[in-house]
């Protein structure tokens, strides 16, 4: 080594000696001071508390305990004019001293004693109503705001929050209170402690009512964790976790035995933040008027998930796992927010054993499908994919595929017993009406090949053309009724098919619930593919069973109560009528004047568009007029039940004319069903009680005509004119569809 070098190396040496000497001055220099740092610290955050959110903090006493750990006590924390929002005796928390170099704070250890966080509600205003305002930003500054990158918050938040679990933990009776107007809800946490990576805690829920256990694993430093949350009632006898408030506030049961959640790993790939990790329940029992009539019972379930998010996007990938009982499926899903939103979902099993897959059903759900043994294997793929800008272009497969499938003993219910005669039970309400004989010792009951073949016709071009070449179901008439749905921000189309319709009326209960139509669409899929039942059979006993008007069940009974016919004896306009009232029975009678004949305004439109559709399918001959529109006459019996025209308004006039018919996915429809479902009962009581007859609508003012001023409608014809009006334009647009369609 030259002299030059050995130069050089000392004066190096010299220079980081003097770097660490200095160092250690301003660590002993900043040692000695660090309390009055904390205090400036500590002032300077309690005035932004004051200045940003209104709050109120006080802390008696802060204090360094070692070389990065710090004790405080007598906190609290008050909005102000709200109720205290956090009270603590003492916290002392421990800081990793290496991610506070790069500016993170991150914790190493904390212990707690004796703290209460509440959130309190009185009418609209609550204690944490700081949280979600939002300061006002200069306009000029919003516009020139990059766009948030998702992957980032994301990434942010998960670490923020990771970042706050320390590696020791020690909590002792900390309470969270939630109080409203009418209900308090208490989780106490009694003891809540991270040793050695081992978690162990004990929370009281509600006082006595019952006591959480949280156990498992924990280490923070790895980002790992196992962690198990299970219950135990008085005496330590074991008891489901559950919160009486969800019951009360939602009328929703909802128990389990255990949850387990882990997290495996988190991190960066290029500009994609992932996270995986998973998730399982056991015994878990659901209880609600929307999801099924009884309790349901999902014994096992779980999820391992790889969740992804980037810049403007969010999912499940793939590679995620679903299992529910003794099956699994590889679920996808996609949210996209720019440039437009878009929504993507996938699910792809491999060939599953049948069995399995039957006794992997949640006990309760599908009651009729209880006790069923099949053989073979099934196989199902489900591709959904919709951009909000071209709904229009949705698409949608589902397709449940079989290899060998058999079914070797029905279930609770025979679905090929409707084969031969049965009693057929319609339901009003929840209640029974009267028993119907499906056979030949019924009177009413009629063949199919004694039907007049344009009321058979008439009600498929209506309801399903498809219906004879389908195998239950119309995946065209599903896109399109998404579409639809998805434009009108509400549920106006269904996509039910005869198949459909038939197994609902035959089969189920009339509970306006999600597993009732999932169980709707499994029992078709059998009997399609199984071939229980006859296509034509199928047609024959939904001819004979359907409503037709106030307690008027089957095409016998319509033919007789209407026109004093047999099924056989129908013209074109009597069929085309008894389709158009299949999703509106009841209401059958306000279409008809006094004297017998059919509103123009009402219903002609709708004579012309499925008189041109059975055209077109050469089921009819083509018809200038109006397709048999002016040869329907109601039986003379009836008429008296038919409220007066006012001589003002004539009924039968080229003026009112326009946009007509009327049908909708009503009752039938998954449409109708969904809005029932989540609107709760007004509407069927609503429609249950409007009256058997309702004034015909008036047309437009004639130029010259002096109109008067006394309309004698009330509001509610108003408003029942109105829902007219929308269902003509929408079941336009529907039979046009269907005519491109097919």
């Amino acid at each position: 080594m030259t002299d030059r070098q050995r130069k050089a190396l000392r004066i190096t040496g010299w220079v980081f000696l003097s770097l660490f000497l200095i160092g250690l001055v301003g660590a002993g220099i900043a040692y000695s001071k660090r309390e009055n740092l904390l205090r400036v610290a500590l002032d300077r955050a309690i005035r932004k508390a004051k200045r940003d959110y209104n709050l109120d903090v006080t802390i008696a006493s802060a204090q360094f305990t070692g070389l990065s750990s710090v004790a405080f006590t007598g906190i609290s924390v008050v909005p102000q004019n709200r109720d205290s929002l956090a009270r603590i005796d003492r916290i002392e928390v421990g800081v990793r001293l290496w991610p506070m170099l790069a500016g993170k704070v991150s914790l190493s250890a904390m212990t707690l004693e004796n703290g209460l966080i509440q959130v309190v509600k009185r009418d609209s205003l609550t204690n944490i109503d700081f949280l979600i305002r939002r300061k006002k930003r200069d306009s000029t500054e919003t516009q020139t705001t990059r766009r948030t990158d998702l992957s980032d918050v994301a990434e942010n938040l998960i670490d923020n929050i990771l970042s706050k679990v320390p590696d020791d933990l020690s909590i002792r009776n900390l309470e969270f209170r939630g109080i409203s107007d009418t209900t308090t809800v208490s989780l106490l946490t009694e003891s809540a402690v991270i040793d050695d990576e081992e978690v162990n805690s004990t929370i009281r829920v509600n006082g006595n009512f019952a006591t959480w256990h949280i156990t498992g694993t924990a280490d923070p430093a790895d980002r790992e964790y196992d962690l198990a949350l299970f219950a135990e009632g008085q005496n330590g006898q074991p008891r489901p976790l559950e919160l009486p408030y969800i019951q009360q506030r939602y009328k929703l049961k909802l128990q389990v035995d255990t949850l387990r959640a882990k997290l495996d790993d988190v991190d960066r790939d290029g500009s994609e933040f992932r996270m995986e990790g998973a998730g399982s329940v056991r015994n878990l029992r659901i209880n609600h008027p929307a999801v099924a009539r009884t309790d349901v019972l999902v014994p096992s379930a779980s999820m391992e998930a790889n969740v992804f998010v980037g810049e403007n996007y969010v999912g499940v990938d793939s590679s995620s796992v679903l299992r529910l009982g003794e099956v699994s499926a590889r679920p996808f899903v996609k949210y996209t927010l720019s440039p437009t939103k878009a929504y993507e979902l996938q699910v792809h099993t491999d060939p599953m054993d049948a069995q399995a897959v039957f006794n992997s059903f949640p006990q309760g759900l599908f009651e009729s499908l209880e006790g069923m043994q099949v053989t073979g294997k099934l196989k199902y793929d489900l591709a959904f994919q919709l951009d909000t800008e071209l709904p229009d272009s949705v698409r949608f497969n589902s397709a449940l595929t079989q290899d060998g499938f058999r079914i070797l003993k029905m279930g609770r219910t025979d679905f090929a017993a409707i084969n031969r005669p049965f009693v057929y039970t319609p339901y009003e309400k929840g209640q029974p009406v009267r028993p119907i004989i499906v056979g030949p010792e019924n009177p009413d009951f009629t063949p199919l090949d004694q039907i007049a073949p344009d009321l058979r016709n008439a009600l498929l071009t209506s309801e399903d053309y498809t219906f004879f070449t389908h195998k239950g179901f119309n995946e065209k008439a599903f896109r399109v009724s998404i579409a639809t749905n998805f434009k009108e921000k509400s549920f106006k189309r269904g996509a039910s098919t005869v198949s459909m319709q038939l197994v609902k009326n035959a089969f189920l209960n009339r509970n306006k619930t999600l597993s009732r139509k999932v169980e709707e669409i499994l029992i078709v899929w059998l009997i399609e593919n199984e071939r229980l039942i006859p296509k034509e059979r199928m047609y024959e006993v939904y001819l004979n069973i359907i409503e037709w008007g106030r307690n008027i069940y089957g095409i016998g009974e319509a033919a007789r109560y209407y026109f004093d016919k047999t099924p056989a004896e129908l013209n074109l306009g009597e069929s085309i009528f008894l389709a158009f009232v299949v999703p509106r029975p009841k209401r059958a009678l306000d279409w008809f004047l006094p004297d017998g004949s059919l509103q123009v305004r009402n219903v002609r439109g709708y004579f012309r568009i499925i008189g041109r559709l059975m055209a077109k399918r050469g089921l009819t001959a083509p018809d200038s007029g109006a397709y048999g529109f002016y040869d329907v006459r109601l039986r003379p019996a009836l008429r008296r039940q038919i409220a007066p025209v006012d001589s003002l308004y004539p009924s039968d006039s080229l003026l009112l004319d326009g946009m007509e018919g009327d049908i909708d996915d009503g009752e039938d429809g998954v449409g109708g069903f969904l809005r029932r479902l989540f609107k709760g009962k007004d509407d069927d009581n609503r429609r249950e009680t409007e009256p058997t007859t309702v004034q015909p609508e008036r047309p437009e003012p004639v130029p010259g005509e002096v109109t008067p001023t006394d309309t004698v409608k009330t509001r509610k014809q108003l408003r029942q004119e109105r829902r007219e009006r929308k269902r003509r334009e929408r079941e336009e647009q529907r039979l046009q569809e269907e005519g491109t369609l097919n």
